[in-house]
């Protein structure tokens, strides 16, 4: 079994044969990648930060998610589920975070054959080879990585024939304002500026009754939100909605009647009617500029149709999207689109500038190499800053990079991506998917 590739230069040494492959997040794609590695046999390690499998999800666990179970289950996690007795849910019901938690990640991350390999509250801090910087190219391809955590204990290391990061973008959201930077006065907002899809109607009901809050963004996280307070003002009064986008529209939550996600169609209708109601005051084509503490609440300060403009509220929802953490990837040799930070083969598929629609072309290890051999960004993260992510994307990754670390180069090709189309494109570019 070759470690890598094909090619001579690839050979496993005897060393590197004997190490496992450390993937990084315990979130769906990442147990997905561990299940495919299992079923071939192949040694490997799950790094967790949080203390159970899918923190992240388990965060927005509240959140109904578009896609039903049918495109919820990686295929190799299903094998070792069945055959502990699992009983897949009903197809064609969709879960919440929460249910997919319960019904799926736990009870895959519990199998016997997975528990032991996975460590939780080991937060990774740095990846890179073993005694190279990456400035240093002899002998790269056959060099151990050196992965470095923190626990409650202190500071471990481990070494690895292959990295699968499949960490996630859900603890970096996007900034508020348009530049990308954080914005003047961001720091002094304290507790008035709320991470994104927040337990409106749960844990953070207090939070919000009562008040005035803005919700920032234009996607689908936003919409989330926006319907939650509503729901919420129907028993609490005083509770205001506002809806705060820069664009002149918000065509990512649309309404088409092209999308196979009825879920996600349905969203749009609902949001419309809230707006045309009145019960979402909507603000469109605001720039933020900055943002100041004002007394019990905040003031957006920019720019509205070229003309300065300021908007006072109580809270601050920023639903911006979200973009990879690459920290901890300083000393590996990446890869990256200067526009997305995906992956350079991938990125001309999912590069807003020319679509966002529901659906993307078949990829797997091909378009998510970097220069670093051995090394894959797998999951969310590797669409950078690109919106529109499924699940079922991930799994057919996964599955691609494990049967090519395994050197089944046949497998590996053969990449096979079906994915429920939307039907909406965020550009008036044309030629949508």
């Amino acid at each position: 079994m070759t470690l890598l590739d094909l090619t001579p230069r690839a050979t496993a040494t005897s060393r590197l044969a004997t190490l496992p492959v450390v993937v990084i997040g315990a979130g769906p794609v990442g147990l997905a990648a561990a299940a495919h590695l299992l079923e071939r046999g192949v040694d490997v390690i799950v790094l967790e930060a949080g203390d159970g499998p899918a923190a992240a999800v388990r965060r927005w666990g509240h959140i109904r998610l578009f896609s039903p179970w049918r495109h919820l289950v990686d295929p190799a996690s299903r094998r070792l589920l069945e055959a502990s007795g699992w009983v897949a849910p009903e197809p064609d019901a969709a879960p919440t975070g929460r249910e997919l938690v319960e019904s799926y990640a736990t009870p895959l991350a519990e199998l016997e054959a997975m528990r032991p390999r996975i460590r939780y509250g080991s937060r990774v801090i740095a990846v890179a080879r073993e005694g190279m910087d990456r400035t240093r190219s002899t002998g790269r391809e056959t060099t151990p990585f050196v992965i470095r955590y923190v626990t409650t204990d202190g500071i471990g290391e481990l070494t690895a024939r292959a990295v699968i990061d499949a960490s996630g973008t859900y603890d970096s959201p996007n900034p508020l304002g348009s530049t990308g930077l954080d914005l003047l006065g961001t720091a002094g907002l304290g507790d008035r500026l709320v991470h994104p899809l927040p337990d409106v109607l749960g844990r953070d009901r207090t939070r919000f009754a009562g008040r005035h809050t803005t919700v920032v963004g234009a996607g689908h996280s936003a919409a989330n939100t926006l319907l939650a307070l509503a729901t919420l003002a129907e028993s609490e009064p005083g509770t205001r909605i506002t809806w705060l986008i820069r664009n002149p529209t918000a065509v990512r939550v649309s309404s088409s009647t092209e999308d196979e996600l009825g879920d996600r169609a349905a969203l749009g209708s609902r949001l419309d009617a809230l707006v045309d109601s009145g019960r979402i005051e909507k603000v469109d084509s605001f720039e933020i500029g900055s943002v100041e503490r004002r007394g019990d609440g905040a003031r957006l300060i920019g720019m509205r149709r070229g003309a300065a403009s300021v908007h006072d509220t109580d809270l601050v929802v920023g639903a911006t999207g979200f973009r990879p953490d690459l920290s901890m990837l300083r000393e590996i040799r990446l890869g990256l689109d200067d526009i997305v930070e995906a992956p350079v083969r991938l990125a001309p598929l999912i590069d807003p500038n020319v679509h966002s629609c529901g659906t993307v072309e078949p990829h797997g290890f091909d378009e998510l190499r970097h220069p670093e051999h051995g090394f894959f960004i797998v999951g969310m993260k590797s669409y950078g800053r690109a919106p529109t992510f499924l699940l079922a994307t991930g799994y057919e990754q996964v599955r691609s990079v494990v049967a090519w670390i395994d050197g089944d180069m046949r497998a590996a090709t053969q990449v096979r991506l079906t994915l429920p189309a939307t039907g909406v494109c965020s550009t008036d570019l044309g030629g949508c998917c």
